[in-house]
């Protein structure tokens, strides 16, 4: 045979064998075969890939979850979202939380002791407490940074520090918020065991609100170990916190849950609502993945202000939660009943006396 018409054969190989290959029986369907149909080789490829985008599956060997559907187009509105008003709403959220606090310090800055310090100190919380809220405190400044970190990386960080630095931080900063996760969960349980009890609403909690807590003038109103805002920031980090650590768990583990469906289900049957219930597994994770980032964002507002307060916006805060002990005369000001019990049990001591 010719070197010339070797070349001839190739080509026509070349051209013949994959339709040769493709309308072999068995082969799969083609040229618009719905599924299981591997006999309608004339119909058109737009319908196969119509059925294909509309979520029917296909014979595959794969043998992970949803491995033989192609084409996942649930994943194409997930993205626009996420990438969307997800990220816009979040950025919103913790921006305007900053810009809110900073007209707050400039109309009423720091919130002092009328009375000044008395030089004595009465116990606020003890070394356990102590240490449960700088765990969950710690580990969820851990969680919203690298949980930040990979909602906005592409957008605001790549730009910043090139394509190598930011996949070296996405790596381990996946890592770090996927195990310091567990951290965040024991907190939570932590300290609601420890102040639940405290946090139970009273009386007392509706003349807090009403006066605004004192924040704008006209006194301190009486309250207990907690008052009605902190009693709001503890059930809001409960709720939230435990809805972040479930939806966390979800996708730490994914495939293996359908919170989403369930959840869908029992509000249809209680409000009459036609919410959607046959979700795919991959539906599940996207909707999981949607409701980590807005619990996530509004626990970071609402811990933004808790700092603010505890540190710069109010004197003789923080003392509480570094050595435990604060002055007796925050303590009348800002927890007059909560004092009144404690002084009962226990007798102020100097505030130059030893801290736990």
């Amino acid at each position: 045979m010719t070197r010339m018409a070797r070349v001839l054969l190739l080509v026509v190989l070349t051209c013949v064998a994959p339709v040769a290959f493709a309308q072999s029986p068995g082969s799969g369907p083609i040229n618009g075969a719905t599924p299981g149909d591997t006999n309608a080789a004339g119909s058109s490829d737009a319908d196969l890939w119509r059925a294909v985008r509309a979520g029917d599956s296909f014979t595959s060997q794969s043998r992970v979850p949803m491995g033989n559907q192609l084409i996942q187009s649930a994943g194409h509105d997930w993205e626009l979202t996420r990438n969307g008003p997800l990220a816009m709403y979040t950025a919103w959220i913790i921006t305007g939380m900053l810009v809110l606090l900073s007209i707050f310090f400039a109309l009423r800055g720091r919130i002092r002791i009328d009375a000044g310090k008395s030089g004595q100190t009465i116990k606020r919380f003890t070394l356990v407490e102590r240490s449960a809220h700088w765990m969950i405190a710690s580990s969820f400044v851990l969680l919203a940074l690298t949980g930040l970190s990979l909602l906005f990386g592409r957008k605001i960080l790549i730009p910043l520090m090139g394509h190598e630095a930011f996949s070296v931080l996405a790596y381990w900063g996946k890592h770090i918020h996927n195990y310091v996760g567990f951290a965040f969960m024991a907190g939570i349980a932590i300290i609601f065991v420890m102040w639940v009890i405290h946090n139970i609403p009273r009386p007392s909690d509706l003349v807090w609100i009403a006066r605004g807590g004192g924040l704008f003038g006209g006194g301190h109103p009486p309250a207990h170990k907690f008052n009605a805002g902190q009693k709001g920031i503890f059930w809001a980090v409960i709720v939230c916190g435990t809805s972040l650590a479930l939806s966390g768990w979800a996708l730490l583990t994914p495939f293996t849950t359908t919170m989403f469906a369930d959840t869908f289900s029992h509000v249809n049957a209680i409000f009459g609502t036609t919410l959607p219930t046959d979700l795919t597994i991959h539906q599940e994770q996207q909707f999981q993945e949607i409701w980590h980032t807005i619990m996530a964002a509004i626990m970071i507002a609402i811990i933004i202000a808790h700092i603010y307060i505890g540190t710069v916006g109010m004197e003789g805060a923080v003392d509480a939660m570094t050595h435990g002990d604060v002055d007796l005369n925050w303590a009348k000001e800002h927890h007059s009943l909560w004092v009144a019990e404690k002084l009962g049990k226990d007798t102020p001591r100097s505030s130059h006396t030893p801290a736990e």
